[in-house]
Parts: C-alpha cells; structure tokens; sequence
C-alpha cells in the first residue's frame, strides 16, 4: 500500500526541474505549457524527492493569479494530494497579495470540476471551442470530447 499524503513534502521547483510527463498528463501540448511556465511559480508534492504532484501559478493580471496545471501521478489520485496543492495555491495567492485566483478545465473534466467548486472556486466562464481551436488533437475525457475551458474563479 502506497503511503498517504501527510508523508509528503512541499517543495517549489524551478522551471529547469519541473516533471513534464506529469505536467503533459494535464495539458496534452507541451507548447502551451512552455508559453506559461517560464513566468510561474511551481509547487510540488514529493515522496523522497520523487514528485507525486505538481501545481503551476501564473500571474495575470494586477491582483490575479492563474493556476495554470495541476497534475497528480495517477497512483497517487484520490489521496488529498489535489486538495493539498490547491490550499498551498490558495495560501500562496493571499500572501502576493492576489484578490482573485483562477483556475481552468476542460468540459469534459468532471472529477476537477467537483474537486475545484468543493475547494470554493465558482464557474465565472465558459470559452466554447477553446480546445479544438487551440489543442492539435482532440481531447476525450471520460467519454466526452472536450471542446470548451470553463474558467473557475475564487475572490481571496
């Protein structure tokens, strides 16, 4: 049996050190991760110094703050590890002093979409075709072909 979540550690990794088989597990196209990742901060979750998680932060605009990955080893699923990264998110957002922090899926994400309004995120939009206008590939998730983003947004 695989060790729960408190035996993990939180640590910030660079740019340089960033796991991208796990960061590619949430967003399929290395390219649209390279666009952000070079501005974010990365958070991870590591099992002697194996990283089962990861959450990337991006800021936006004045007062916003992205996240804009959050990936967790799929092993490692169902064992708080999201929840654990979204408060470290949450937490490092207020203390940059962000009002808003955003956060995006696909329509076709059904356990984050739970996950993100349990943790207190609202839906604030929806961007229809924003996956096949932008993804190479189509995405299909849970049996559904994920065409729209749909923006979740806290007030800090």
């Amino acid at each position: 049996m695989l060790p729960s979540s408190p035996e993990l550690s939180l640590v910030e990794l660079s740019a340089a050190d960033v796991p991208w088989p796990l960061l590619l597990s949430a967003d399929p196209c290395r390219d649209q991760i390279a666009r952000y990742l070079p501005q974010s901060r990365v958070l991870a979750l590591a099992d002697a110094g194996v990283v089962r998680g990861v959450l990337t932060l991006t800021a936006r605009s004045w007062g916003v703050i992205e996240i804009t990955n959050l990936a967790v080893e799929e092993e490692w699923q169902g064992r708080g590890l999201g929840r654990r990264l979204l408060e470290a998110a949450i937490d490092s957002a207020r203390s940059a002093g962000a009002l808003r922090l955003d956060i995006c899926t696909g329509n076709s994400s059904l356990a984050q979409l739970g996950l993100y309004q349990r943790m207190g995120f609202r839906i604030a939009s929806v961007e229809h075709d924003y996956f096949s206008l932008n993804y190479p590939e189509p995405i299909i998730e849970n049996g559904i072909h994920c065409r729209d983003r749909l923006r979740l947004d806290m007030v800090l």
